[in-house]
This record gives structure tokens, sequence and C-alpha cells, in this order.
């Protein structure tokens, strides 16, 4: 399934996801000197993100903040025999924007959030990640669609 856009579009959101793991990662390895939000401003501020991908990744990082806790804990209840905090900072971000996608922004196919989760993982994860990326996604999405 693909998201109903212009390819011009897609391409702007694909690369926003990127830029979001930049910001997971700037934020995570601060060790909590930073908030989402100054994590995305210095980001924004010292590296040239274009102005189409700065819309939705802003949405990404704010709705992520706002609901963090909840997004936590249904990646939690999906990890079979792993914790949160033990996953690499790669991998623990990647589950992090694919389930803020699938649980908080209904305008988006959870399986198109999946999609492009499992192509971050791909390109930046280890070996696994791809397809731990995909079975604990998989899982968040079957938990969202739950009565």
């Amino acid at each position: 399934m693909r998201e109903t856009l212009d390819p011009q579009e897609r391409r702007h959101r694909t690369r926003s996801r990127a830029w979001f793991l930049q910001v997971h990662y700037r934020w995570e390895t601060e060790g909590g000197h930073l908030t989402l939000q100054q994590a995305l401003a210095e980001t924004l501020e010292q590296r040239l993100v274009a102005s189409g991908r700065i819309g939705y990744l802003e949405r990404l990082v704010r709705a992520f903040g706002e609901n963090r806790r909840r997004v936590e804990e249904v990646i939690a209840s999906c990890l079979d025999n792993w914790r949160l905090d033990r996953l690499s900072v790669m991998d623990r971000g990647i589950l992090r924007l694919g389930a803020t996608e699938i649980l908080f922004l209904p305008d988006l196919p959870g399986r198109v959030a999946i999609q492009e989760s499992v192509r971050l993982a791909e390109r930046y994860g280890g070996s696994e990640s791809p397809r731990f990326v995909n079975g604990v996604l998989d899982a968040v999405y079957r938990a969202a669609q739950a009565p």
C-alpha cells in the first residue's frame, strides 16, 4: 500500500523520517540534557534540511514527544524477550518512529509506516534489524487494529 501523495511529497516524507532518526539520535545521546524540541531545533540550525521536509519532520517529533509514554508502552508489549532500553539507539528510534506513525498519524496507512521503517532499518540498522523491525511493528499494527 502506498501513501496517496504526489511523488515529491512522498520523497519529502521519506527523507523526513531519516531526519527524525537524526533528531532522535541527538536527543538520546545527550543523556536527557535536551528535549526533543531542542534536538530538533539544533538539527535544523546545524544541518541543511530542505524546506519541504521540515513540516512532516516537525509533525513526527511533536507526535512522538506528546505520545512518548503510550508509544513505548505499545512497543514494549510487542517485544518478545527484549526490553526497549536494550535495543540499539537506531533500532529504538526506528521502532518509535514507526509506532508513532501507526498509532498517532491516522492519515498514514499503517502498512506504509511499517514499510518505510523497514527501509530505514535496511539502511541504518544491523543485519537483523529489518526483520526485527518488521515483526515488532506488525505486532504494533495489529494491536492498534484490535478493539
